[in-house]
């Protein structure tokens, strides 16, 4: 993206975004990609039996209804990486300030940063998180809700979106080592080679971008001092705006650690600056407790995986920390009232169309 000031972004504060919701620039994509295909959200909406309201003029539209919109959509033009081709209608321009911090940031570590700490701006439907592990840097995009309708095309939709995020800073021909996506093979994989130009791994139990962590430390050409601190004015005034929850925080909290280490409550508190007392008592006092959080983020993670992905009890198992298999089914079956292999034989997602 050119560093042309007239082409980065409205650099005022954004609205804040209710709980579980996205930013209308999702809906606007999907509305853009069944146009190209000859079909309309509101003849999805209607034969779906949907109530979603999708005028341009929406400033959200929540995580649960985008997704069975795009569900909906994907089954009724018979197009199985629908959220892919939405993801990729996503630019930085259409981020607001949020785009233009990234845009200017210093390095791509940084940019990436300033998307993980304020994504909150964009999606209070999931978080996004930078890591790495030696020599290899990974993007992750972390739904609260895993097992909601359309989850797989919201994954790959946030996937379209980062890799175009990366291209814009490190230029187009940018391309992750891999991809991983929490869903099966479809029958014609062929777009998303297509488009990632990268090996993508599917029915992973992460939705991630794969890369170089020399990468992060690549200085971004262009980058504006100037718009990067009114971009920064814009989203202090867009965040102060967002009433404090703390079953949400510590909900998100859990949700970005909970496959890839041990959920622990001292661990949550501390990233909330609590004591964990004080923490146990204020979720208390909100009707839920640190235990119903986990279970809640646990359970769903697991659906997820038994209906969207072939990875066998073990590795679900292992995925969430169980010390055994047999300590995730009694766990599930307290949960749901069912075995998890029964579970996933009347959940089963089938194969997706081309």
């Amino acid at each position: 993206m050119e560093p042309n000031r007239s082409r980065v972004g409205d650099l005022r504060g954004s609205a804040a975004l209710p709980h579980g919701f996205v930013g209308a620039h999702a809906l606007q994509a999907v509305r853009a990609v069944l146009a190209e295909m000859g079909t309309s959200p509101e003849e999805v909406c209607r034969n779906a039996a949907i109530d979603l309201r999708v005028p341009y003029e929406m400033e959200a539209v929540s995580f649960a209804s985008l997704g069975r919109l795009m569900a909906a959509a994907a089954d009724r033009i018979g197009c199985g990486h629908l959220g892919l081709l939405v993801g990729q209608r996503t630019d930085l321009l259409s981020c607001g300030p949020l785009g233009t911090l990234v845009r200017h940031s210093r390095t791509i570590d940084e940019a990436l940063g300033a998307l993980e700490t304020h994504y909150v701006l964009l999606s209070r439907g999931a978080t996004i998180e930078r890591s790495t592990d030696g020599l290899v840097a990974t993007v992750t995009y972390a739904p609260y809700d895993p097992d909601a309708a359309g989850i797989a095309h919201h994954c790959e939709r946030a996937l379209g979106a980062l890799t175009g995020v990366m291209r814009s800073l490190c230029g187009a021909d940018w391309c992750p080592d891999e991809v991983w996506l929490p869903r099966l093979a479809p029958a014609d994989p062929s777009p998303y080679a297509s488009y990632f130009r990268a090996p993508v791994r599917f029915s992973q139990e992460i939705t991630a971008l794969v890369f170089p962590a020399r990468l992060l430390r690549r200085p971004i050409l262009g980058a504006d001092p100037v718009l990067r601190a009114a971009a920064e004015h814009g989203i202090r005034c867009a965040k102060a705006a967002i009433p404090f929850d703390l079953s949400h925080e510590v909900r998100r909290c859990v949700r970005s650690r909970a496959t890839r280490s041990r959920i622990g409550k001292d661990e949550i508190a501390q990233a909330l600056a609590l004591n964990p007392r004080t923490l146990c008592r204020r979720l208390r006092a909100g009707g839920t407790t640190f235990r119903s959080i986990t279970n809640q983020t646990r359970l769903g993670i697991a659906k997820q995986l038994l209906a969207d992905t072939t990875m066998g009890l073990a590795e679900i198992s292992a995925v969430l920390e169980f010390s055994e298999p047999a300590a995730f089914t009694h766990a599930f079956r307290r949960w749901t009232g069912m075995a998890p292999s029964a579970w996933r034989q009347d959940h089963r997602t089938t194969r997706p169309p081309n």
